[in-house]
């Protein structure tokens, strides 16, 4: 039981009832909308079912609970059946992280140094290293750029000569890059067996520069040369 205060369609009153639990019930024709239990646990819909909670709860499902649940930890908590949390959030003092759960295990964490960890295959989470810069160009003609990702434009230095100029600079030139590309069908000739590269010759905290070419069938020289798709990625 607990003591209530009942907003009661019959009779049209405040009702008030009283007993020793030390439980508030605040109702509303006769039906319990939020329960303070002794420890000031707040209900919404429901009992609380933990300490330091605020439970919000549809029917006897219990969507959504916001839990503080000691000095070192603090929690949202999605789909909360007894034990059973299906998406949790929580912020933790002692590492000063924010951790994500899905079905009882962690998926993904901020850490204290705003690195971003998450769990794909790997069996626990492990720092994600984002892709910083990336872009897809025609390199033939009038140099166009087909899709990219913090790229504000390349620079035609002449034949098989790019310079890929970033939006947002690098902290500093210590980045690592992939490249590819290729050459089409040339005039004439299929390009079978043919090499072609792209390769960076200079970097800088804005900008990486590439150097495209390929071989010749005869001789097989390697030689500087225009590429139809040029792609490179960056990766800090």
């Amino acid at each position: 039981m607990a003591s209530s205060i009942n907003a009661s369609t019959s009779p049209a009153a405040i009702v008030q009832t009283a007993d020793g639990t030390g439980i508030l019930a605040l109702q509303t024709g006769n039906t319990t909308a939020v329960t303070i239990d002794a420890s000031q646990n707040v209900g919404i819909g429901s009992t609380p079912v933990n300490s330091r909670r605020l439970t919000l709860n549809t029917s006897t499902q219990t969507d959504l609970s916001i839990v503080a649940g000691s000095t070192n930890y603090a929690q949202l908590l999605f789909g909360y059946t007894g034990a059973d949390n299906k998406g949790i959030i929580s912020y933790y003092n002692n590492d000063n992280s924010m951790q994500f759960y899905t079905n009882a295990s962690e998926r993904m964490r901020i850490d204290s140094s705003g690195n971003l960890l998450f769990n794909s295959g790997y069996g626990s989470a492990a720092v994600a290293y984002g892709c910083r810069a990336w872009v897809n160009f025609n390199g033939t003609g009038t140099v166009a750029i087909r899709g990219s990702g913090n790229v504000s434009s390349i620079t035609d230095n002449g034949t098989g000569d790019y310079t890929v100029n970033f939006t947002t600079a690098m902290p500093d030139v210590n980045f690592g890059f992939t490249t590819g590309g290729d050459r089409g069908a040339g005039a004439g000739e299929t390009r079978a067996n043919q090499l072609s590269f792209v390769s960076a010759k200079d970097r800088g905290t804005g900008y990486v520069r590439l150097a495209t070419g390929g071989t010749n069938t005869t001789p097989s020289i390697v030689a500087p040369e225009d590429q139809l798709h040029v792609c490179v990625a960056i990766f800090r």
